[in-house]
């Protein structure tokens, strides 16, 4: 019998101490929402589209602080260069799939031009990873109808996780995956915050596990295992507080920085990206450096749960030319980490 896929912490996995925002999502950071739209013919197509909607931006905000930091640049991340150089968000942030990724631009585009008449500058911003293991991806199957659906569609509840939207093809770490989301809620000089994150996993190496590591060849037959040939892993952080450009930036490399906790390889072709921003506009005084630890803490947490929860929520997978890639068998995790005093009661 197949498994049902669940959350890290619903199996008892725990990251961190940490508390989590109540959907423990990306969406827990107020006016951050999520929208997805999966391709999936059960055959050769298995992609899709998945976007993250600030309802901040249109709400009187043309523009948010945000930063990108590449970890490896194996990859098309359109728009990155402005996000650089002006520090803002202008748009919606899209994840799709290696090929589809300028139609999406162009979508993106039309969405923007649509919400800013007479505009005559816009600065989409989407983001890959490559699907080509499980699905046609020389099809480019995505359309501007898949786009703007996912955009238009994005909710502030519980965002689906694993094979759906843009994760719908993606493998990591040697095991079937896709989006994962997670949060956490820390206080700095004495306010509240969140902060959210929200993967879209697809790049190599071990899967490691609260310091246990899980190798695919153990865990699966080896006859019935095949290994991705494209690897990257795009990585979006949300946060309410008051911090600027630069240390969206100093936040974004620690997002990257997670990723050695389940395991990466940061292999040549993995383009490892991470796109910060925060819901509150440019703070006349942003946080005191000295007091942004917190906040770190929680962007290594979180992307490290969103992280699990994209292997763990995501199903066995038979794609195009009959390749498999399967789900990780979360009994086998479990036992493991039993051995090792290392499981949580489950949430």
């Amino acid at each position: 019998m197949e498994q049902v896929p669940r959350r890290a912490r619903d199996l008892g996995i725990t990251v961190g101490e940490l508390p989590t925002g109540p959907l423990n999502a990306i969406t827990d950071v107020a006016g951050v929402t999520v929208g997805h739209t999966t391709i999936d013919d059960g055959a050769d197509l298995h992609t899709g589209v998945t976007a993250v909607v600030p309802r901040q931006l249109g709400a009187g905000h043309r523009s948010l602080p945000a930063a990108v930091y590449v970890g490896n640049g194996y990859g098309k991340l359109v728009g990155s260069t402005q996000v650089d150089e002006l520090g803002v968000l202008e748009s919606p942030i899209v994840l799709t799939a290696t090929l589809s990724v300028f139609r999406a631009a162009d979508a993106l585009l039309t969405y923007l031009m649509d919400r800013h008449p007479g505009g005559v500058s816009f600065n989409p911003l989407v983001g890959e990873t490559n699907d080509a293991h499980l699905s046609d991806i020389r099809r480019r199957p995505v359309t501007e109808r898949h786009v703007l659906d996912a955009v238009r569609s994005a909710s502030p509840g519980p965002p689906a996780e694993g094979c759906v939207g843009a994760g719908t093809g993606t493998s990591a770490l040697g095991f079937k995956a896709g989006i994962g989301t997670s949060s956490r809620r820390v206080g700095v000089g004495g306010s509240p915050y969140t902060v959210g994150a929200l993967v879209q996993s697809n790049f190599s190496g071990v899967l490691t596990v609260r310091g246990v590591p899980m190798p695919a060849a153990e865990l699966v037959p080896h006859g019935d295992r095949t290994e991705p040939v494209g690897n990257s892993c795009m990585i979006i952080v949300a946060t309410d507080a008051p911090v600027d450009a630069r240390q969206l930036g100093r936040l974004a490399r620690r997002a990257v920085f997670a990723m050695s906790r389940v395991g990466a390889a940061y292999t040549h072709g993995s383009g490892d990206y991470a796109i910060a921003f925060t819901t509150t506009p440019p703070p006349r005084q942003p946080l005191p450096d000295g007091l942004i630890d917190p906040l770190f803490a929680a962007v290594l947490d979180a992307v490290e749960e969103s992280l699990l929860n994209s292997l763990f929520m995501a199903v066995t997978t038979v794609g195009v030319r009959g390749r498999i890639q399967h789900a990780v068998p979360h009994q086998q995790v479990l036992r493991r980490l039993a051995a090792t005093g290392r499981l949580s009661a489950p949430a």
